[in-house]
């Protein structure tokens, strides 16, 4: 099917003495050379954490960041039953947990989850009782 629409296409606009080549420009052609410039953040450790429940399990995953740019991913498959909200608890703990076991006195968390973020700094009560325990875990790591 594809083959015939190109060679439809081809044959309805031969090549001859009027065809003209499209031009186009573009933008940055000229560059020779492109310098990466480091944006201004925040020096330290910083903390990714995500969690995944779904029909064929449940996922966690954190990566640790040091203040050289260095990666210390760790992953985990629980298996027990989980809410994706639970597992993003999880994910949360199990990065706190490597950065206290290596040391790391002052990390910078980072997740997707908003529930997480406004029920820790106290914007968002926690209704769900399976959930205040995570909650309760994390103000002990930290």
């Amino acid at each position: 099917m594809k083959t015939q629409a190109l060679a439809d296409h081809l044959a309805e606009n031969p090549v001859n003495e009027e065809y003209e080549p499209l031009k186009t420009y573009f933008p940055g052609e000229e560059v020779m050379q492109i310098y990466e410039v480091e944006k201004e953040e925040k020096p330290g450790w910083k903390l990714f954490f995500d969690g995944a429940a779904n029909m064929k399990g449940v996922g966690i995953g954190a990566v640790l960041i040091s203040k050289t740019g260095h990666h210390y991913p760790v992953t985990a498959q629980l298996h027990f039953y989980c809410t994706n909200n639970m597992s993003e608890y999880e994910s949360c703990i199990l990065g706190l947990r490597l950065a206290i076991d290596m040391g790391i006195q002052e990390v910078l968390v980072l997740g997707d989850s908003d529930l997480i973020v406004h029920q820790l700094q106290g914007e968002w009560e926690t209704r769900d009782l399976k959930l205040i325990p995570y909650r309760q875990c994390l103000y002990d790591l930290c």
